[in-house]
């Protein structure tokens, strides 16, 4: 069995040798003070037909600090796309101002901090190539969603954005995943949220209901739609954030080897109804304020140790160190011209368990 951060510190306390590097899991990472390294500012059914075939173009590189304490991290793969087209030419939702010059530059800046963050930190990260006249390709949660090695691709409510379509599901397929075509009118993990055995699922704004069937069909797994009602909030993952959605073993655990996950969520983003599943399913869950909200600090990615989140977020980071995770403060404030930050960055690649 893998041996983990706790582990080795146990093991190192004991006064015991380190094992064999080969009987190391690929996913230690030490992980203490990660914030401080990584916080440049301006900087989770059914079984796929085919394997893994893609190679990382930034490799994930051992990190050299402590673990938080009750946190475990897990290596993650993630698909961005360098914002090397980005600007805004069109409004779609409420934060994008044509009239309002962006900065390419400070965006691929601010980006860049994203990426080597994560890969500093241990992670995998693969690139899709951006295309001229779509701008907001950057934005790789809403390509698709990505379960057990499948990839069910997306169907965008808007017409600026339906030329992404057709990039994303053929990088899924060149790179191993099988690729499922979206029958209703979906963005990918914009509004699907992997929670331990479910999958948390949005509407109100971008994704059709419907779609919530078509997703649990895919992926055999049961999904809790929610409905969004404040439009700065157009996809799930700008009011939800899943803490620790990692698989263990467990005989107490779901059918898929997890039992539960622990989130974080604004309440005033959705309506009542929603308000009081989420109450019920998740009674211990942060709770953010709207001034955290507003910021898009729940547009956040976590290892299930550290937590990236915008700076600005001040009392969510507070409470994620309650909670033992460690923050990771990454500035996206000119993505976030064009209505994403952080998660809308980045695409979780979930291969087949």
């Amino acid at each position: 069995m893998p041996e983990t951060m706790a582990h080795a510190e146990l093991r190192r306390a004991r006064g015991q040798r380190p094992p064999p590097a080969d009987q190391r899991s690929r996913s230690d990472m030490s992980v203490e003070h990660a914030a401080s390294a990584a916080s440049v500012q301006p900087v989770e059914g059914t079984t796929p037909s085919a394997e893994r075939a893609a190679r990382p173009v930034a490799h994930a590189q051992p990190a050299t600090h402590a673990q938080p304490v009750g946190r475990t991290a897990q290596r993650r793969r993630y698909l961005m796309c360098r914002p090397e087209h980005f600007t805004v030419s069109y409004r779609i939702n409420p934060w994008m101002h044509p009239a309002t010059p962006t900065d390419t530059a400070r965006a691929l800046a601010q980006w860049q901090a994203l990426h080597d963050a994560y890969v500093r930190l241990g992670h995998a990260v693969e690139l899709i190539d951006p295309v001229p006249g779509l701008p907001d390709m950057v934005y790789t949660a809403n390509g698709g969603f990505v379960v057990d090695g499948r990839a069910l691709g997306v169907r965008f409510r808007v017409d600026e954005r339906r030329g992404e379509e057709r990039p994303f599901m053929e990088w899924f397929a060149a790179h191993g995943f099988e690729v499922i075509e979206p029958r209703t009118v979906q963005e990918g993990e914009g509004d699907f949220l992997l929670a331990g055995d479910v999958i948390l699922a949005g509407t109100g704004f971008r994704s059709a209901p419907d779609s919530h069937r078509e997703v649990a069909d895919v992926f055999g797994r049961e999904v809790v739609s929610l409905t969004l009602v404040d439009p700065r909030f157009y996809h799930l993952d700008t009011a939800v954030a899943v803490l620790d959605p990692v698989p263990v073993p467990d005989p107490a655990a779901g059918p898929h080897g997890v039992p539960h996950a622990n989130i974080a969520y604004l309440p005033s983003a959705f309506d009542d109804a929603s308000q009081r599943v989420l109450a019920e399913r998740y009674p211990d869950a942060i709770r953010v304020s709207p001034a955290d909200g507003a910021v898009f600090g729940l547009n956040a990615a976590s290892d299930g140790a550290h937590v990236f989140v915008p700076p600005r977020a001040t009392g969510f980071a507070a409470r994620l160190r309650e909670r033992g995770y460690t923050p990771v403060p990454v500035d996206l404030s000119e993505l976030l011209r064009g209505g994403g930050g952080i998660k809308c960055c980045t695409l979780e690649l979930r291969e087949r368990s």
